[in-house]
C-alpha cells in the first residue's frame, strides 16, 4: 500500500490486489457480525457500547432504540469502503483509489471499527497493549494502523 495523499478536494493511495481483498473481506466479517450477533460477543459489544454501564435497565433501553441505527450506520461505512476497493481487488497490480470526503470518513470509521475487533480477539484493552508478534492477525492490526493513520495525516491537510 502507498500511503494516503491529499488529491485535489480528494484523498488517493495505492492497494496491491490482495490489500485491497483483505480489507473487503474484513468489512464484510464486520457486516455479517453486526447483521447477526452472536450472544455475549465481545467484538458486538466493544462496537455498540452500553451507553450507561452503572445501570443495566438504562443500557437496555438505550440499547433498544440505538443498536440497531448503529449497526445499520456500521454495515453501510463498510460497503463504502468495499465499494472504493472493488476495482483494485481485481487488479493484477497496485491500484489506485481515491476517496471523497463522505468516504473518507466511511474508511476512518469503518477502518476503526476493524482495528476494534481484531483488539478485542487479541485481547488488547488498552492503547499501550502491544499484540504478539507471533500472531499474524498482530501484524494485520498494525497495518490498518499505518492505513488509518495516513488517511488521517491526509485529512488533516499534512500531506
Amino acid at each position: 500500500m502507498r500511503a494516503f495523499r491529499r488529491k485535489g478536494s480528494g484523498y488517493e493511495a495505492s492497494f496491491a490486489p490482495e490489500e485491497a481483498r483483505l480489507i473487503m473481506q474484513l468489512t464484510e466479517q464486520i457486516g455479517a457480525m453486526l447483521t447477526e450477533p452472536g450472544a455475549g460477543d465481545a467484538a458486538v459489544l466493544r462496537l455498540l457500547p452500553d451507553a450507561y454501564p452503572d445501570d443495566p435497565e438504562a443500557a437496555a433501553e438505550f440499547r433498544r432504540f440505538t443498536a440497531e441505527g448503529l449497526a445499520d450506520r456500521k454495515v453501510m461505512n463498510g460497503k463504502t469502503v468495499a465499494g472504493t476497493l472493488a476495482d483494485a481487488a481485481v487488479g493484477t497490480s497496485a491500484t489506485r483509489v481515491r476517496l471523497d470526503e463522505q468516504q473518507a470518513q466511511a474508511w476512518i470509521r469503518t477502518i476503526s471499527d476493524i482495528r476494534l475487533t481484531i483488539a478485542t480477539r487479541l485481547g488488547i484493552d488498552r492503547d499501550d497493549d502491544r499484540p504478539d508478534p507471533d500472531e499474524p492477525l498482530g501484524d494485520i492490526y498494525d497495518w490498518l494502523a499505518f492505513v488509518q493513520e495516513s488517511l488521517v495525516v491526509a485529512m488533516q491537510g499534512r500531506l
